[in-house]
């Protein structure tokens, strides 16, 4: 009699043997998943592949059936994260009081990269999120655009902020966690950032910067990616 395996079931023909039920299949593959997102938000993408499946308590293998490479396994976690981002927008899009909405959005995205160093290694670092997480990021920017949008429109926000403005303030708050290991101490400065585009009757200098970020809006999908090299970042006023 053919032996069982814990892999599979013989069959009839001599040893060859079933794979695992698709239950067990999409069970460990759900456990890796599990311990990426653990391991790749404590100890970043220098986490290997073999890591992720000790943490999960299954062997490399196992691991190795369900993702190719390390690669593969971050494509899919850079697109759950963006979907996270994604939902964040989308609440702050929808909120009736719109300056709400965009603070709200820009706290909980700021969160998520300050408590995951996976993400903030991918805002900050890495090209990662194209294409992974493309299918979202059309939407984060509708998102962005409709509650910028709306609070100029309820005359809350300056009126010469843009949404790529947002952006860019993101990857200001994850440096401040990269740069200062203080997971809380983004909040200080969104804080003086939201001051500063809040609409106000104070005098207000104009923002220099304008033709910067049109070349920043049209560089493409990846709408939190950095510039491109050789590109101008505006400075102070030369005489």
């Amino acid at each position: 009699m053919a032996a069982h395996s814990t892999s599979g079931e013989a069959d009839g023909s001599g040893g060859a043997r079933t794979p695992k039920p698709r239950r067990d299949r999409e069970l460990n593959r759900r456990k890796l998943l599990a311990a990426a997102r653990e391991v790749f938000r404590d100890h970043g993408l220098k986490a290997t592949l073999d890591d992720v499946a000790r943490h999960a308590g299954l062997g490399v293998g196992t691991a190795y059936r369900h993702f190719p490479n390390k690669q593969a396994l971050i494509d899919e976690l850079v697109d759950d994260m963006f979907a996270r981002v994604e939902e964040a927008t989308r609440e702050g899009a929808e909120d009736s009081d719109a300056w709400r909405g965009l603070t709200v959005s820009l706290e909980r995205v700021a969160e998520l990269q300050a408590l995951d160093l996976g993400l903030r290694e991918v805002v900050l670092h890495s090209d990662h999120a194209v294409p992974a997480g493309l299918r979202h990021q059309e939407q984060i920017r509708r998102n962005v655009d409709l509650v910028v949008e709306r609070a100029k429109e309820q005359g809350l926000l300056r009126a010469d902020a843009e949404p790529w403005d947002l952006a860019m303030i993101q990857q200001m708050l994850a440096a401040v966690t990269e740069r200062s290991g203080q997971p809380e101490l983004w909040r200080r400065y969104l804080r003086l950032l939201l001051d500063g585009l809040r609409a106000g009757p104070g005098h207000t200098e104009p923002l220099p910067g304008e033709d910067y970020g049109k070349q920043f809006d049209v560089q493409g999908p990846n709408w939190i990616g950095p510039p491109s090299s050789g590109t101008d970042v505006p400075g102070p006023p030369r005489n």
